[in-house]
């Protein structure tokens, strides 16, 4: 299943390679799949926040995830 931009943080994290996904995120500054928000919070919005472009993001976490 490939990872979308308006799904949840840690609908991600459960995908077959979650510690490449964390990877990514961490790599960009992103360590929300530790906090609550990733909960409740899409990747669109985590990337709004963190001032990462939402499109590159989604590229990036589907190619570590081997979509």
């Amino acid at each position: 299943m490939a990872i979308t931009k308006d799904m949840l943080i840690a609908e991600a994290l459960q995908h077959k390679n979650a510690e490449a996904i964390a990877e990514t995120l961490l790599s960009i500054g992103m360590h929300c799949f530790g906090c609550a928000m990733a909960r409740g919070e899409t990747i669109e919005e985590a990337a709004m926040v963190h001032g990462v472009d939402v499109d590159e993001l989604v590229k990036k976490l589907n190619a570590v995830a081997g979509e």
